[in-house]
């Protein structure tokens, strides 16, 4: 019989690795009678050793592709493979038909996660920062928005690029109607339903003005852990129990109290846009490029923070509209304007939320030179795009983190107009 044997010739490390496969007869008799004489083969092969920077090396682009508009005469992707949603729920299906739980983990059970709580916090003190200093550097960045459709342009003047889609652009020949902007245009107010508690009462259409309307990031901080007076929140001290999609033990209705307002409403304030730049008074000159570094890091705190949260957090969005619910499931308030609203009554498209449909980026072109001359059409493909609030710390002295300088395409040059007709 014959035994195999595998090993490295010593002295080989790096970029090589040699691999040595030796095979060892011994004596057997055959038929014949004449024996086999013990022999060893030895093979040997290398093959290339990748080295440890290789990863890092493929894993940097230069440039990457611009963000692509979603059509509105389509619902939006599923985030999670529609595959696996329908195994998820054969499953359920088939433990409710066998009579057993759903096994649920915090926070689907509604109790809190200890190691979040912390997060929640960091998040809404980097979201107030984020405010307070955005509208201090817009006092001095221009801002332009477009009336008619949601274009933003960060520069002294507004772009020549005709991609208006507004209701009026055909007699404009889709060049845009500039108006100055605000804080709103950069940092896009994405609004939730504020629930005591979020495992009880779906919200109605006729109760919808019984509930208060937050930023959907003060709303997921809050049910993730954080206490604010104002908008108090149901804290479980014991699990609830489902079995598929009907829940058999949520610890009895408790009548929600209405939230309170103190005398000093300022504290409210914070969290909301509304308002802003004039609650705030303009920077210095030697203050604008600390301002611009601190609100560059709140709001990388602020993006993080939200994405670690909906890992364990339920967040839903409707798929054809912009509409944000924090909870397990949506609401019932007939709100949606989209496409084929008239097939749903009004009622929202239902599934899992992403971080940009919560905390959206407002991608914006990238502009090389503010004081220079306008952006044209002809020229689209050599500019680059970031979100809103980088782009306006970057003009205001801000370093730029390094993930958002293959879609800046800051290696690019930028030619005239008749040297890009040589361009291949």
């Amino acid at each position: 019989m014959g035994s195999i044997s595998e090993g490295c010739l010593p002295g080989h490390s790096g970029v090589q690795e040699t691999t040595i496969i030796s095979f060892k007869f011994g004596h057997e008799q055959l038929q014949k009678g004449r024996p086999i004489i013990l022999g060893t083969f030895l093979c040997a092969s290398q093959r290339p050793k990748k080295s440890p920077s290789f990863k890092i090396q493929e894993a940097s682009s230069q440039n990457v592709d611009l963000p692509k508009r979603l059509p509105k005469n389509k619902k939006k992707p599923y985030p999670i493979p529609f595959e696996k949603i329908k195994q998820a729920a054969r499953k359920d299906k088939k433990l409710a038909q066998m009579g057993i739980e759903k096994p649920l983990d915090p926070p689907k059970n509604g109790l809190l996660v200890p190691d979040l709580i912390p997060v929640a916090y960091e998040v809404v003190d980097a979201w107030k920062v984020l405010i307070k200093d955005l509208a201090q550097l817009l006092h001095i960045i221009p801002v332009y928005a477009c009336s008619e459709c949601s274009e933003v342009h960060v520069a002294q003047t507004g772009h020549h690029i005709q991609n208006c889609l507004g209701q009026t652009s055909a007699s404009r020949r889709s060049f845009h109607s500039w108006v100055k902007g605000s804080i709103n245009d950069v940092l896009v107010p994405i609004e939730s339903y504020h629930l005591y508690d979020p495992f009880g009462r779906r919200i109605k259409h006729e109760t919808r003005f019984e509930y208060d309307r937050i930023p959907a990031v003060v709303e997921l901080c809050i049910q993730a852990g954080l206490d604010i007076p104002e908008y108090p929140s149901r804290r479980r001290t014991s699990p609830i129990r489902m079995i598929g999609k009907k829940v058999i033990n949520r610890g009895g209705y408790v009548e929600e109290p209405k939230p309170w307002r103190s005398a000093n409403s300022y504290s409210l304030a914070d969290f909301d846009t509304y308002g802003a730049c004039g609650r705030f008074p303009p920077p210095t000159s030697s203050d604008v490029a600390r301002i611009a570094q601190e609100t560059v890091d709140a709001y990388e705190i602020v993006r993080l923070g939200v994405e670690k949260l909906m890992k364990k957090y339920t967040v839903k969005a409707c798929g054809y509209c912009s509409e944000v619910h924090v909870g397990p499931w949506g609401h019932n308030a007939k709100l949606c304007g989209e496409f084929k609203h008239q097939w749903r009554d009004g009622k929202h498209g239902w599934q899992d939320a992403t971080v940009d449909e919560v905390f959206p980026p407002n991608y914006v072109w990238h502009v090389q030179d503010p004081k220079g001359p306008p952006m044209t059409g002809a020229l689209r493909r050599f500019y680059g795009k970031a979100p809103a609030v980088i782009e306006v710390c970057m003009q205001a002295g801000a370093q730029i983190p390094r993930k958002y300088v293959p879609m800046m395409r800051l290696d690019i040059v930028v030619p005239d107009s008749e040297e890009a007709r040589l361009v291949a």
